[in-house]
């Protein structure tokens, strides 16, 4: 099987890992790390409960397995409330030596400062690591990248899920923390996001979100000058996500998965840190496991070749699945794209002047050589013309400098400028939108007048009706009174012909 599943892989490309066995519990959040061709999983997340256990993946016989701690302690009572590793989602974990160092995360036992865990790959024993210094703040969902004996923890949020942004160093050796200021702007306060190390000296850190906002840029930490910087970037457009997952081989930075709670990122993208420059990679399909947030994602060597491991996430599903991908070997150049032609010049100037200064420290207690005098005289000429050229270019930095900074001033100026007219911009607002309640009241008021206008008429509708029956009655008593007075008139004219015919007769 081992053989068989190696061979169909082509470069650059997902495959799922045919798995010999029960698998673990389908989970996100959680941390892992590739050790002497096994994978290691250690908690996280499932259905709203954080998971303590760890996970083996053996990447040889495909075999998952359960690592069974023992506690860090001469007396240890087992009893059921007490786990050896306390259940964890949002941590961070880190190889070094024969250790595998756990790094902050959520937990039900809540604590106000971080927690740094150990468990020791050869005798399985796991406990609490006392550290000392300036201790960061408890967190979960930040970034722990690992720079020689140091570990530097990047943003998350804290138990009261307050987002952010400060940079903290874990010195391996003394178990001693410390907290890094740096200079410039930093990113914006974010969790989830992905953190990796350049040249040992390069922080670099991608996406991530905040409560409300998803982001898609990259910012980068000198370690030496503590200064944050924001670099133009080139190559492929890179949607905002978070919960991805980065691992670096060289000088290439993998992302992949993440999403932004609406959909997944189907792509698998890799950095040239170097050169600054996107490109995607590879696509899978939506809904693809892989697209899932809260997945891992580690580089692995198997049999002499170097792979990429993923594992976990959420995309809807709780995944369980495990992909490798052979990354096909690229060109690795020489670090340049931190570096502006003003910047390479100084550091070839500051390169200079310090071996100048270390050949000015030095004793010769060797005797002169007349015949090497000529040989002084042109070296010490090839070193005061380098001295005229250094002073050279530092006259043009300072140049550089100067405009740089006349160019911020500007910059300053414009920001300035539209943050008035933001300003008055909203206080138009808030004035029409007082205008709007106003109205919005007097139509209020014009409703319920209307409604009680509507009432009264249909209050009115009975005695409308009434009104025309009495009418009606009216109308045919008039007629009957008419009618008899016309029966009156009548019978009175009858009466006084026959009163004449009878007056007549006795006349005669």
């Amino acid at each position: 099987m081992e053989t068989e599943w190696q061979s169909r892989l082509a470069y650059d490309q997902w495959t799922a890992v045919p798995v010999s066995g029960s698998r673990p519990p389908a989970r996100y959040k959680h941390a892992a790390v590739a050790v002497d061709e096994k994978l290691y999983v250690v908690g996280g997340s499932r259905n709203g409960r954080y998971l303590s256990d760890v996970q083996v993946f053996d990447l040889k016989s495909l075999v998952w397995s359960n690592l069974k701690l023992k506690p860090n302690a001469d007396k240890f009572e087992e009893t059921g409330s007490l786990d050896i590793l306390p259940a964890i989602s949002g941590h961070n974990v880190v190889n070094w030596g024969n250790k595998l160092f756990l790094i902050g995360g959520h937990s039900k036992k809540v604590a106000d400062k971080i927690t740094v865990l150990f468990i020791d790959l050869e005798t399985h024993l796991c406990g609490v690591v006392e550290t000392s210094g300036k201790v960061p703040v408890a967190r979960g969902g930040h970034s722990a990248t690992l720079v020689g004996s140091r570990v530097i923890v990047f943003g998350g949020e804290d138990k009261s899920r307050r987002l952010l942004n400060d940079v903290f160093v874990l010195d391996l050796e003394t178990m001693t923390w410390d907290m890094a200021e740096g200079t410039q702007t930093p990113p914006a306060p974010r969790f989830d996001h992905t953190a990796a190390v350049h040249a040992e000296r390069y922080l670099l850190i991608f996406g991530g979100c905040s409560h409300s906002i998803f982001f898609n840029n990259l910012h980068v930490l000198d370690l030496q000058t503590m200064e944050w910087s924001q670099p133009l970037l080139q190559g492929d457009l890179v949607t905002a996500r978070a919960g991805h997952a980065g691992i670096t081989i060289d000088e290439n930075w993998y992302i992949v998965g993440g999403g932004d709670n609406k959909s997944g990122c189907p792509e698998t993208l890799v950095l040239n840190m170097s050169k600054l420059v996107w490109s995607e990679l590879t696509s899978v399909k939506q809904r693809d496991p892989l697209t899932s947030e809260g997945l891992s994602v580690c580089s692995a060597i198997i049999d002499g070749e170097m792979y990429l491991v993923a594992f976990g996430g959420y995309n809807g599903k709780y995944s369980n699945e495990v992909f490798v991908m052979k990354p096909k070997p690229r060109d690795s150049s020489r670090p340049k794209i931190f570096q502006s032609p003003a910047a390479a010049a100084a550091a070839a100037s500051v390169t200079a002047a310090y071996a100048l200064t270390k050949a000015e420290k030095l004793d010769f207690t060797k005797a002169e050589d007349p015949n090497s005098k000529g040989a002084e005289n042109s070296s010490e000429k090839d070193v005061t013309n380098g001295v005229k050229a250094i002073r050279e270019e530092k006259n043009v930095l300072e140049l550089s400098l100067a405009e740089v900074r006349a160019e911020n001033a500007r910059i300053k100026g414009q920001i300035d400028e539209k943050n008035g007219t933001l300003s008055e911009l909203s206080k138009e607002l808030l004035s029409v939108q007082g205008q709007l309640g106003a109205e919005r009241s007097r139509c209020f008021k014009l409703e319920a007048q209307i409604s009680e206008l509507h009432k009264m008429l249909e209050s009115m509708q009975p005695i409308e009706n009434e009104v025309q029956e009495l009418r009606t009655q009216k109308s045919a008593f008039e007629q009957n009174i008419e009618l008899a007075s016309a029966v009156q008139i009548q019978k009175q004219g009858s009466g006084g012909v026959w009163r004449w015919i009878a007056g007549g007769n006795g006349n005669a």
